[in-house]
């Protein structure tokens, strides 16, 4: 795992959620070893689609499987 953020461009805004200021996105990873790859995140403060964000995780939870 890599300290280091990578960036993602906001490809979908999915919706608002709970309490405060969180939006749920999608955003498609721009750089590293997981480039390409589509993730949904969760985002605190004003967003929209085009916005490029800072995302320090970008491996895929497993749920819990292996």
């Amino acid at each position: 795992m890599s300290d280091e953020a990578v960036p993602g461009k906001v490809v979908q805004i999915l919706g608002r959620s709970g309490v405060g200021d969180v939006t749920t996105v999608r955003c498609k990873v721009l750089e590293g070893s997981d480039e390409g790859k589509v993730l949904t995140r969760n985002v605190m403060g004003p967003v929209k689609k085009g916005d490029v964000l800072m995302i320090r995780e970008t491996e895929m939870d497993s749920g819990g499987r292996m």
